[in-house]
């Protein structure tokens, strides 16, 4: 090899070493600013925690542990259970007293995750004290219970956000935008399945997610059929302005095994979710003067894939928190009390319809 050569190729090796080079840096900082973004989260304000229950440990207590959201106190009925707690919770104080904490000026929101039954009183007393709420679903019993706690909320002027997570959960926001592609009628069906729920109202405990999310999409429901199958299943047809659905809801079959799944029909393809961990759209063959065209030439389906979660790689964005929307959720409350964000997607005001859809199968099973 001549001396020309050997330089030519000592130059190449210079420059693939210095094109390795630059892209270590630019891995290296990118891995950096993905790393230092965890440790951002910034708030200033104390919290306090109402309830210490299983869903809370599971899903809400640690969405404020990634974020970084100070907790003050942590109140439980059990006083048998304050040393426990604050033995888990390092800095925390447990207590069993609402009050301790209403009088406490620190605390600039309260979450609340008790039974059901207690919501409405416990919320009532958090919105008297001026403090923001965030509020378990389902925040009350009734429609005139929704309408007192809203009347509170326009009085002391504070922020309340409910915990009806799946409106902000990443495939509700697809399906948002992707439906208002459509321009005709709309239909879909609804499977909401799991098994007994002895300890509560299944109607305003469990299905008001699956109610709420159809109207959040569609807006106002009415119930055109209703039918209660052995007091463990719903058969609903509902209607709203530009869509139409048939529902089941049911705690007949098994909480190992508990499914949700949804179909939209619409002009543009049919939409299909499964658990909220993957959103499909199958295009529709074109129909020519009532002729289905996929009959004359036949060809493959085409589906896309709008929104599919990673089981492989166990990143925020692909754990079942974020997909199901507690993450999106309790950021956004947290924001808008520190002044960062105003806009909320479940407050008292939006579950309106939702209410007056529950209390419309309450006086028709």
């Amino acid at each position: 090899m001549d001396k020309q050569s050997e330089g030519d190729l000592q130059t190449i090796h210079e420059t693939d070493y210095q094109k390795m080079r630059y892209t270590k840096q630019l891995i290296d900082r990118y891995k950096h600013s993905r790393s230092t973004s965890l440790l951002r989260h910034n708030y200033l304000g104390k919290y306090a925690f109402v309830g210490i229950g299983n869903h809370s440990m599971n899903n809400l207590y640690p969405v404020l542990a990634f974020l970084h959201v100070p907790l003050k106190y942590i109140c439980c009925k059990s006083a048998n259970k304050l040393p426990l707690i604050e033995s888990a919770y390092p800095g925390v104080h447990a207590t069993t007293s609402l009050q301790e904490i209403l009088a406490d000026k620190d605390v600039k929101g309260v979450f609340v995750s008790a039974a059901p039954q207690a919501h409405f009183a416990i919320a009532t007393e958090v919105l008297k004290s001026g403090k923001a709420l965030f509020i378990e679903k389902p925040p009350c019993q009734s429609l005139e219970e929704l309408a007192r706690l809203m009347d509170l909320q326009k009085e002391h002027d504070t922020i309340v956000e409910v915990g009806l997570q799946k409106r902000n959960s990443p495939i509700m926001r697809i399906l948002q935008k992707e439906l208002k592609k459509s321009k005709g009628a709309v239909c879909y069906n609804l499977k909401y399945l799991t098994g007994a729920y002895p300890e509560g109202d299944a109607l305003l405990d469990l299905f008001i997610h699956p109610l709420d999310c159809m109207t959040y999409l569609f807006g106002k429901g009415q119930v055109k059929s209703a039918v209660n199958v052995e007091n463990h299943t719903l058969m609903l047809i509902l209607e709203h302005h530009c869509a139409t659905g048939i529902l089941e809801l049911s705690t007949g079959y098994s909480w190992s095994d508990a499914k949700e799944h949804w179909t939209i029909n619409t002009d543009i393809g049919v939409y299909e979710m499964d658990q909220f961990d993957n959103l499909t759209l199958r295009h529709k063959s074109r129909i020519l003067m009532g002729i289905p065209m996929e009959k004359v030439f036949p060809c493959g389906k085409t589906t896309i894939s709008l929104f599919e979660r990673n089981n492989f790689v166990p990143l925020q964005v692909n754990n079942q928190i974020v997909s199901q929307g507690y993450y999106d959720t309790i950021k956004g409350f947290v924001d808008a009390v520190e002044g960062k964000k105003t806009c909320a997607l479940s407050s008292l005001e939006h579950l309106t319809h939702t209410y007056s859809l529950i209390e419309n199968i309450r006086t028709l099973i």
